[in-house]
């Protein structure tokens, strides 16, 4: 008996190893493998090809997968009989089982992409890949904290404005102009305070949430994505939190005199997706399976700070500059998806300036539907340090600026309850315009994420010229929670033509080569928009959408719309320069 079952032992290995799996690999993961040994450990994330079966039940009964406040939600964005779809669903056990009963340890399992991040042995992913019900291996993304800054500056309180802070309803102390120059106070004077929004901190922990600032803070639940467990404070197995404490406060905190955040009034769910230690790696999936325990809680605004990594050793997945196109790095299509859910998501835009590369944006900063937020000081001009675009596909990021300079925040040391000191950084930007965002959702809780975004942009300081440096400007939350939404663009009829100074021209494409050359020519530098529509006034491709100086452009359309091409018909397309517009008919032939 011993030696059949030895036998069948050495016919399956055999087998094994002469197949090729490798077909599963990323391309990624098939250059760390002809790079490493094969005892080497690397960061993988394993999906699946499907949930199994006896599926309907979750569909019968969608809060057996998330809460009513999750399905309330997502009714502004989805249809009624499509609140829930597959990637809601929990991921097969039985798939996990038996990876875990040949060594595999889970580390992070996504319902969202259907699959398990693992460290594992290069030698083991042959076996891995053998199994049926794995669809495709790739590597885990690895982040870090910014670079630039954070600048912190012990004891220097900005100067108040005491007469003008005197003429609101609460006292803002030294973080009046922070709020002030966004117009927070005067939202706040409305009675809009983020009550009743649900808004979820994803960071490195929380240090001293029994600093005074945090007095009065309602917290749902908290929950540690690093270590597994529910405390969000220090540890020694994952070092400080003092990033969370800053961003915490900056946008729910609550010490009149002192220091009060945009929604004080809100509810948190506070996330650690951050490992500070050994330089402070941020693994995607941490941050994916906390949007997804979030989702699932019923959150409304989530507000995080992180940054890509280059440069890593052996056994990660590094991004870099020309994958910030907002569909490469799996953390941005995990935003994606939390918008397409109904989640307002604000990051921000990144401390990389310094990199000097064509866009220093950091996923999921490069997310199309989410809030990239930038830096500016109290005067208004950009931060040196503030991330800049645009994407790689050529769209304007960041979305909108807020003040990272010098902000005032609380001493993240625990055990002291009233120090405050000062910071810099992106990622002091973003808590404020995410408390903003709530504030806009109290007033419209019927609002779409993109509606939101929406109200913030074209309120912005440069919404009639918006660019890749400050995006659509500074934020006015006092306009934004006023703001009309309308009908929107991109339906009805053509618009009017234009003077001449903008010219819009076209060559027709012959039967045997369906594509087509737009030219046009702009005399004054602005924001530029090209769009092509059907007769029935419905968008079917952006082909510009960004800043740009004078000139004579030519775009090869190719009678495409994203990668579906055109059918043979009439469109027209329209240029649009600041206010100046012109329409023209394009006909496609093939």
């Amino acid at each position: 008996m011993k030696i059949l079952r030895l036998l069948f032992f050495l016919i399956f290995s055999l087998s094994l190893f002469a197949q090729d799996y490798s077909q599963k690999y990323s391309a990624e993961l098939k250059q760390q493998i002809t790079q490493s040994p094969d005892d080497w450990t690397v960061l993988v994330w394993i999906f699946f090809k499907d949930k199994g079966h006896s599926l309907n039940k979750y569909f019968e009964k969608p809060t057996t997968v998330v809460s009513e406040e999750s399905l309330e939600r997502r009714a502004k964005v989805l249809k009624g009989s499509e609140l829930i779809d597959e990637t809601d669903l929990p991921v097969n056990k039985n798939y996990i089982k038996e990876l875990e009963d040949i060594g595999v340890k889970v580390k992070q399992v996504s319902r969202w992409f259907n699959g398990i991040s693992s460290l594992v042995k290069i030698s083991d992913l042959p076996e891995i890949a053998s199994k049926s019900f794995v669809k495709n291996i790739d590597m885990v993304g690895i982040f870090k904290k910014e670079k630039e800054p954070v600048f912190i500056r012990k004891n220097f309180p900005r100067e108040i404005n005491f007469k003008k802070q005197s003429a609101h309803l609460y006292d803002y102390g030294s973080s009046f102009a922070q709020l002030d120059q966004i117009k927070v106070p005067d939202v706040h004077d409305l009675g809009l305070t983020g009550k009743g929004i649900m808004i979820c901190v994803m960071d490195a922990g929380v240090s001293n949430l029994s600093h005074e600032v945090f007095s009065q803070i309602k917290i749902k639940a908290k929950y540690d994505f690093v270590n597994h467990d529910t405390v969000v404070a220090n540890q020694a197995d994952s070092g400080e939190g003092s990033h969370g404490t800053y961003t915490l406060a900056l946008i729910g905190g609550f010490k009149p005199g002192e220091l009060i955040g945009p929604a004080f009034n809100a509810t948190y769910l506070l996330a650690k997706t951050e490992n500070t230690q050994s330089e402070s790696p941020i693994e995607e999936d941490n941050w994916i399976a906390a949007m997804e325990w979030a989702d699932s809680i019923g959150v409304q605004v989530t507000s995080t700070s992180l940054g890509y990594l280059d440069g890593f050793d052996f056994g990660f997945k590094n991004y870099t500059w020309q994958d910030m196109n907002g569909r490469t790095a799996r953390i941005t299509l995990g935003a994606e998806l939390a918008a397409r859910k109904g989640i307002v998501v604000v990051n921000s835009a990144g401390n990389e300036a310094w990199r000097g590369t064509p866009n220093t944006l950091v996923a999921p900063a490069d997310a199309d539907s989410i809030i990239t937020v930038g830096a500016v000081d109290v005067n208004g001009k950009k931060a040196s340090f503030s991330s800049y675009g645009p994407t790689t596909d050529r769209r304007i990021k960041p979305d909108v600026m807020a003040d990272g300079v010098s902000d005032y925040i609380p001493v993240a040391t625990p055990g002291n309850i009233n120090g405050y000191i000062t910071g810099s950084g992106t990622s002091f930007s973003c808590p404020l315009v995410a408390g903003v965002a709530a504030l806009i959702l109290e007033k419209h809780p019927n609002w779409t994420p993109i509606q939101v975004r929406d109200a913030l942009r074209n309120t912005a300081s440069m919404h009639t010229a918006p660019d890749s440096l400050y995006g659509w400007g500074i934020i006015n939350a006092l306009a934004a929670v006023n703001y009309s939404q309308g009908n929107g663009g991109g339906s009805g009829q053509p618009p009017k033509n234009v003077p001449d100074s903008y010219e819009l021209a076209q060559n027709y494409p012959n039967p045997f080569n369906p594509s087509t050359t737009i030219k046009y020519q702009i005399k004054d530098p602005g924001f530029v928009t090209l769009k092509v529509y059907n007769l029935l006034g419905n968008l079917v491709a952006t082909l510009v959408n960004e800043y740009e100086p004078p000139g004579t452009y030519y775009i090869d359309f190719n009678a495409k719309s994203g990668d579906e091409p055109l059918p043979s018909g009439v469109y027209f397309y329209r240029l649009q320069v600041g206010n100046f517009i012109a329409t023209k008919k394009m006909v496609v032939m093939k």
